[in-house]
């Protein structure tokens, strides 16, 4: 997480990094929601959309969660019913397979001017059981690292962590060091 070894279970924020290794699968659980993140895979954590760079998601969500691939968008055709589905991202091919109730595939050009130009939708409809494949035409999804400070898993930054060994391990010593004498004691 964040190109850092995660432990078996952590909070992520929104703009968070997730990559998995081969072999190695993560789950994401949200209230309403959980998304399965498969070998191989690298995605951005958003509060109301994952960002697929590439790799493989299952997604089951009665909150609408959406996937985003470069200029696509896989959103649940009811947002509020339980919808699963599967993206995988590969070598610019982005395949959607809706396994329970129905997803969209909205496209955007990368060209604002193709945008202005268009009255015409680019959305594709996945019905349940169906798949469809569509070409990643505008490249890899865009991951932006967040380097404000402040923001972010801070708490699992590396001088959080030690801060945080430091003040254990000063109560600790505080605590077991002091030999016979209380704390406060009955006498002043």
């Amino acid at each position: 997480m964040n190109n850092s070894a995660a432990p078996a279970s952590t909070a992520i924020f929104p703009n968070d990094l997730i990559e998995t290794q081969k072999g190695g699968v993560a789950r994401i659980q949200t209230t309403g929601s959980s998304v399965d993140i498969i070998s191989e895979t690298v995605v951005q954590f958003q509060s109301d959309e994952l960002v697929l760079d590439h790799g493989s998601l299952s997604v089951n969500t009665s909150r609408g969660v959406r996937v985003r691939v470069g200029c696509l968008t896989v959103t649940p055709v009811n947002p509020y019913e339980w919808t699963h589905y599967e993206v995988l991202d590969l070598d610019g091919k982005v395949t959607v397979h809706a396994l329970k109730n129905d997803v969209y595939i909205n496209a955007r050009s990368k060209d604002q001017q193709d945008v202005k130009k268009s009255s015409r939708s680019t959305r594709d409809l996945v019905r349940e059981t169906e798949q469809r494949s569509r070409e990643e035409k505008c490249g890899g999804a865009y991951l932006k690292a967040d380097t404000r400070p402040g923001l972010g898993a801070i708490m699992n930054s590396m001088p959080a962590k030690i801060v945080g060994i430091a003040a254990v391990g000063g109560v600790l010593c505080f605590s077991l060091c002091r030999g016979d004498d209380p704390i406060s004691p009955k006498d002043p």
